[in-house]
């Protein structure tokens, strides 16, 4: 810590003998706060999406209080202020909806207010990236601060996850496997302690993030909510919080492309939730950094999943945690060359210094680079005529077997469409269909929710099919599975090539080469009639395609890449439309 103090933008409100800064000094007084909390030491805010509407950060209200142990300890003055708390589970239609009106109230409330540096207290799916977000903006020194994962679910004998086996269990009952008393029985079993998700989905998914950028302190990843040491963890957020107002280290010196680039490959690596694609973008923008779909593509291509963790794997956050956690991966990552060693966080240490070295305590859950869960495991960026703005793909939760598939489309128009008709007997049906649903993304929806993974006929779970192709431009929970195609954009509601009649078009889908090692990360959806003669060239075609051709057409969508084309491309008849 430097030894002279600068002058602090809190001094704009408590500095001076004026009347403004008796009433900001004598208001605060009221609380009980001596003169000396005003001589010009460092106010830290801390910001706190604590909410008993939100489970997963109900406990932050508690862990914030070792935040303030930590400021006061580095001579700074602590002020915890309440923010929008997106709970997932709860929030109606979707708590992606209010994203960027819950940053936009972190803005406000750290611009408006005498602030120097601040904390932000996160959990649940869409509080890291909200308030990140909102703090980016500002451009103060910041660190956030995951309140951590609950402890591993249980239930007669095994393990289970937060929404995995919500998934799995539900999909029990629907295949008369499990009995609806028995399914309730694990409610509390899931949910045994506070925390969010213990899973990888979108939470611990997040909290993952936030460490690989640096703007979380070491083992901010995968300590459990009740560990003592979370307590520790957020102690230590506090004292050093301080001493980056007092060095001045602000969000955008952290937040670089650099830190970027780490992040996403970590998400390869530990087998991340799609959702970290819309989040890590929106936050790389609001600090400047012009970070695209291209970019996961290019960065995660080659990056192999080697946390097992499920949804993806067999196990949960509290092995990860006693396996080594987050410091580990990047460990192997960093002696593979994935990573950049200089990037700097915001515990003072570059990403080098804080993971050489770093010990894995168990190579079943934390698996070395030549032994992986997934080859290629990063996210699969697509793009073609069906998407040309993009879609993802998840590989590691995906089904092998379903990467190269033909089946004919069954189209759902809308959520309340597919509701209606999922679980009809009649509903023409089978295995090797593909599931196609519209109207979910963003306007869709609206704000694009947790629908992407649909749920299989009850039929054919009765049937022992665990598995299908499923397209949409709708998102899926983190914690969720399968050969599932989201974020497909523009998405129909804004015009996209997938409001059109799809009709009763085979799909042929084909995303991964032999041996999972791709040379060029691709993903084809060819519609057409049965029977028709398909043929694979690559042509650049116009843009425009007229409706009545959909019909007679095989749709192409593959990978961004070098050497494909970017305009729309179709096979028709063998010739070109």
């Amino acid at each position: 810590m430097v030894s002279e103090r600068r002058k602090l933008r809190s001094t704009a409100w408590f500095g001076g003998e004026g009347k403004n800064a008796f009433m900001h000094r004598s208001w605060m007084k009221n609380q009980g706060i001596p003169d000396d909390a005003f001589d010009g030491r460092p106010v830290i805010g801390i910001c706190n999406t604590w909410s008993e509407l939100t489970p997963c950060n109900a406990h932050l209200r508690a862990l914030a209080d070792h935040v303030k142990r930590g400021v006061y300890e580095a001579g700074g003055l602590p002020v915890e202020f309440p923010v929008t708390s997106l709970g997932e589970s709860n929030m109606r239609p979707t708590a992606m909806l209010f994203r960027n009106l819950a940053s936009m109230d972190v803005e406000e409330s750290i611009r408006g207010n005498p602030i120097d540096g601040v904390v932000l207290m996160v959990g649940c799916d869409k509080t890291t990236p909200s308030l990140l977000m909102g703090a980016a903006s500002c451009n103060l020194p910041t660190i956030a601060l995951s309140g951590g994962p609950m402890l591993n679910g249980k239930f007669r004998g095994q393990d289970i996850g937060s929404g995995t086996h919500v998934w799995k269990l539900a999909e029990d009952v629907k295949a008369g496997r499990m009995k609806v008393e028995d399914f309730l029985a694990a409610e509390q079993g899931q949910s045994r302690s506070a925390g969010s998700c213990m899973t990888m989905g979108t939470a611990s998914t997040m909290a993952s993030m936030v460490e690989a950028l640096g703007i979380g302190m070491p083992d901010n990843a995968a300590i459990p909510a009740v560990d003592s040491r979370r307590g520790v963890l957020a102690q230590l957020a506090g004292r050093q919080i301080v001493d980056l107002v007092h060095r001045d280290v602000t969000i955008s010196q952290i937040l670089t492309r650099q830190a970027f680039e780490n992040a996403i490959r970590v998400n390869g690596a530990i087998g991340g939730s799609t959702n970290a694609v819309l989040h890590l973008i929106a936050i790389a923008h609001r600090v400047g950094v012009d970070l695209s779909l291209d970019d996961w593509d290019r960065l995660g291509r080659d990056v192999p999943t080697i946390v097992d963790l499920m949804p993806s794997g067999r196990f949960l956050m509290e092995d990860f945690y006693y396996a080594g956690g987050l410091a580990a991966v990047m460990a192997s990552l960093d002696g593979a060359g994935f990573l950049h060693r200089d990037a700097m966080t915001v515990s003072g240490k570059t990403i080098g210094e804080l993971v050489d070295g770093a010990p894995n305590y168990n190579s079943e859950v934390i698996r070395p680079l030549d032994r992986p869960l997934t080859r290629e495991g990063g996210i699969s960026v697509l793009r073609g005529n069906l998407a040309p703005n993009g879609a993802v793909i998840k590989p590691s939760a995906a089904t092998p077997a379903l990467m190269q598939h033909r089946g004919r489309a069954v189209v759902f128009e809308n959520i309340e469409h597919y509701y209606a008709r999922i679980d009809d007997p009649d509903l023409d049906i089978d295995a090797s269909s593909v599931m196609v649903l519209k109207n979910c993304g963003p306007r869709g929806y609206p704000g694009m929710a947790e629908v992407g993974n649909m749920p299989l006929p009850a039929k054919l779970l009765k049937q022992g099919v665990s598995d299908m192709v499923r397209i949409s431009d709708a998102r899926m929970s983190g914690t969720a599975y399968g050969t599932v195609v989201l974020h497909v954009a523009p998405e129909a509601a804004a015009g996209g090539a997938l409001a059109r009649e799809l009709g009763p078009e085979r799909i042929r889908v084909n995303c991964m080469v032999p041996g999972w090692v791709m040379t060029e990360r691709q993903m084809r959806l060819w519609l057409t009639p049965a029977g028709e003669r398909q043929i694979e060239e690559r042509q650049c075609l116009p843009d425009r395609l007229q409706p009545s051709d959909i019909a007679r057409m095989a749709l192409f969508l593959a990978a961004d890449d070098s050497r494909m084309c970017s305009s729309q491309q179709f096979i028709v008849d063998g010739g070109w439309v």
